[in-house]
């Protein structure tokens, strides 16, 4: 995996141990996955917006600009 064999996978996590403690190692897992999370939800709000903001007619444009159009000839 990654070129990092099983023992130095080991190592590498005594060491990770060692530094952090048990009790931080477990928050940061979780705020780890949170962030991750909150990462993957406004991914995919921001790709049903681009999506709604392609699947909306180009007729709107148009409708708008008569509109105006019309708004500037009341004045």
């Amino acid at each position: 995996m990654f070129g990092i064999s099983v023992p130095q996978l080991i190592i590498i996590l005594v060491i990770v141990l060692l530094i952090f403690g048990g009790k931080r190692l477990r928050s940061l897992g979780g705020d780890l996955g949170s962030f991750i999370k909150g990462f993957k939800k406004a991914v995919s709000d921001e790709d049903s917006n681009s999506q709604q903001q392609l699947d909306k007619p180009k007729g709107d444009a148009s409708l708008t600009e008569q509109q105006q159009a019309k708004q500037s000839e009341n004045k």
